[in-house]
């Protein structure tokens, strides 16, 4: 009975503190400071390494700020807020710090959980990037249905990952 009652402390916790986590970056990322300094540099960064890997397939694209242009045939796409990783890259983060890990290996899941997630966003701009060119009412839909769904879940998974690899705690100090 007291393993339980600890269980559910514990879940408890991890609840209280993700939510909070991610309620102050949430809020946070809105305020115009963060959104001058951080969103917007971030944003711009992420559609440049965008447009680098398109190049790979089309040397016709360029970029201007956060939009990807194909000089081919005047296509583009604009990465706004909401769609440049930040959204997914918080939810992992809060998870990830409001988990009871040692620190160290808390540094080593942000890092990769990051990079993680922002190469999965960079498939996801890309590809959204040809698929636009190709048909828009499939754009729409991929963008904002499959990949909204995909890149949450790459969080997930990055967590799950994550917690997996963590150290596991011998049972008679986990008790005690």
């Amino acid at each position: 009975m007291a393993a339980e009652s600890c269980n559910l402390a514990a879940m408890t916790r991890f609840a209280l503190v993700f939510a909070g986590i991610v309620l102050a970056l949430f809020a946070a990322q809105l305020t115009a400071p963060a959104q001058a300094w951080v969103v917007g540099p971030w944003t711009d960064a992420v559609a440049h390494v965008a447009t680098w890997v398109a190049r790979a397939f089309d040397p016709a694209v360029t970029v201007a700020g956060a939009t990807l242009y194909s000089q081919s045939n005047g296509f583009a796409v604009t990465i706004l807020a909401g769609c440049n990783g930040l959204e997914a890259m918080i939810v992992l983060l809060a998870a990830i710090l409001a988990y009871p890990a040692p620190w160290k290996h808390r540094l080593a899941g942000l890092a990769g959980g990051v990079l993680a997630v922002q190469l999965l966003n960079i498939v996801r701009i890309v590809s959204l990037f040809y698929i636009g060119q190709w048909s828009v009412a499939v754009f729409e839909w991929a963008h904002l249905y499959a990949w909204q769904a995909l890149i949450m879940l790459d969080a997930l998974i990055v967590w799950l990952l994550w917690l997996r690899l963590l150290p596991r705690i011998p049972p008679a100090l986990a008790t005690a």
